[in-house]
């Protein structure tokens, strides 16, 4: 009898560590999130302090395309599968969110700016170009609002986890700007990283990089949606382009569903 009695307070008291712990982690996540905003705001605006090195070029785009790379890899069915056994469900978003902060705090401390200037705008040019970064900042997050920011962060699985709740199901309703382009997000970010009035050879290399895999990025995403969303994002993909403008190739959209049935049948 004692010994049940000392193995329930056992399991108690580890149950209550992990919570804690838990909770730490979920809020910590989000003053991290909060942070990482902060300074991803003032780089984009600003950029970072020039600082010559013979190797800037090849650290800065390492620091690029480690951020994409991370940024990407834990969205991909298979590996969010396989992370999955380590990583708690209603932490898996939150730790996506800490992964993503943290390659940007490293590309933030370690990039180098150059001298060499591509264009350097004033007068009315420049504050057009500059409202035009402003007004990408308010676009990206009414787009994050309407696909969900706390998912993006990891708040939504977080909070219901501290409620002891269940995660209720997503639904799929295009709504505002979704309703005219699949990737509003990658919109306003690409807003952030063109609409610059002084555009240093540094920050082209990054918009270069970035841009390409922006576009990537939204055909990943693309599939991924495919994925865990079916017939309905199909149909979505149908009437609604990636991009305004576009509507041929892997971001336009998507061809008839009855081609499509007639070409499965034709593989089976």
């Amino acid at each position: 009898m004692d010994v049940a009695i000392s193995l329930s307070k056992e399991i108690s008291r580890s149950n209550l560590i992990r919570r804690a712990l838990g909770i730490v982690y979920g809020f910590g996540n989000q003053v991290l999130f909060l942070y990482t905003v902060w300074y991803l705001f003032w780089f984009m605006r600003d950029g970072g302090a020039v600082v010559a090195e013979q190797h800037a070029f090849l650290m800065n785009t390492g620091l690029a395309i480690l951020f994409a790379f991370t940024h990407s890899i834990m969205l991909v069915p298979k590996m969010r599968k396989i992370l999955g056994k380590w990583i708690p469900a209603p932490f898996y978003d939150s730790t996506f969110c800490v992964a993503t902060c943290v390659s940007l705090l490293l590309l933030f401390r370690e990039w180098r700016s150059s001298e060499v200037l591509i264009w350097n705008l004033d007068g009315i040019s420049h504050s057009i170009v500059r409202g035009g970064f402003y007004l990408s900042w308010i676009a990206l997050v009414y787009s994050l609002m309407l696909t969900g920011l706390g998912y993006q962060t990891g708040w939504t699985p977080f909070y219901y986890w501290l409620r002891h709740e269940k995660l209720p199901r997503r639904e799929f309703h295009p709504r505002g700007a979704y309703q005219l382009m699949r990737h509003p997000v990658y919109l306003s970010f690409l807003g952030l990283l063109w609409a610059i009035p002084s555009m240093s050879l540094d920050r082209f290399v990054l918009c270069i990089i970035w841009t390409a895999y922006i576009f990537y990025g939204s055909f990943l995403k693309d599939k991924r949606l495919e994925f865990f969303i079916g017939e309905p994002y199909r149909k979505y993909q149908q009437s609604v382009p990636g991009y305004p403008l576009i509507n041929s190739g892997p971001l336009g959209k998507r061809r008839a569903l009855r081609n499509e049935s007639q070409e499965d049948r034709v593989g089976q």
